[in-house]
């Protein structure tokens, strides 16, 4: 792992010229090198936001980049590397959880306490009380409302690309993203 200093210094390769040096058979693992410490590290607090637990984020990221690698050929660049990237992650934290409430034979509100208390135990999760009592309340939502809330919310993303990872219209993430504040804001008023 990089230095803090160390990542702000390091010159990353411009989208293109990686999604040039990935077709070359000769810069490809360089080039897939670039992408994962590119967006290792954005990649893994989107998932970690969803998944909550350090462990489980990592094997996510892990996967993530790991189909990203195995679909290099299918990228038709008809959206922005960072989006089709994104767009994997997402999916890959959604079969996840499914996964993770199939397998553990739990309900989704069941499967919500176990984020939590996963939550309640995170070292990464800064203790402040306003904090905990969102992430707590994010729980709660549905977890595609969730992704919605995180991308808009923390991740500062705009809704045209929002729609593109989700492949969802603007309007619906709009919609999505207003239920989802108020159903935090009725959450955080009855604690």
């Amino acid at each position: 792992m990089l230095s803090k200093e160390a990542k702000a210094t390091e010159r990353y390769l411009e989208d293109q010229e990686l999604i040039e040096k990935l077709a070359g058979d000769d810069t490809r693992n360089f080039a897939f090198n670039q992408l994962v410490r590119k967006y290792q590290e954005r990649i893994y607090w989107h998932v970690r936001k969803m998944v909550i637990d350090h462990d489980d984020a990592d094997d996510v990221v892990q996967e993530v980049f790991i189909k990203v690698w195995k679909n290099l050929h299918r990228f038709r660049q008809d959206s922005q590397l960072y989006t089709w990237i994104y767009r994997i992650a997402t999916n890959e934290c959604l079969n996840f959880l499914k996964k993770k409430r199939r397998v553990s034979l739990l309900s989704l509100s069941d499967y919500q306490d176990v984020l939590i208390s996963k939550l309640d135990l995170a070292v990464q999760v800064d203790g402040d009380m306003i904090e905990m009592k969102l992430q707590k309340a994010l729980l709660k939502l549905p977890d595609k409302q969730r992704m919605v809330f995180n991308m808009k919310y923390f991740d500062d993303m705009k809704y045209q690309d929002i729609a593109a990872i989700t492949e969802t219209s603007v309007g619906s993430l709009k919609a999505s993203y207003h239920h989802a504040v108020k159903k935090i804001e009725e959450i955080l008023n009855h604690d």
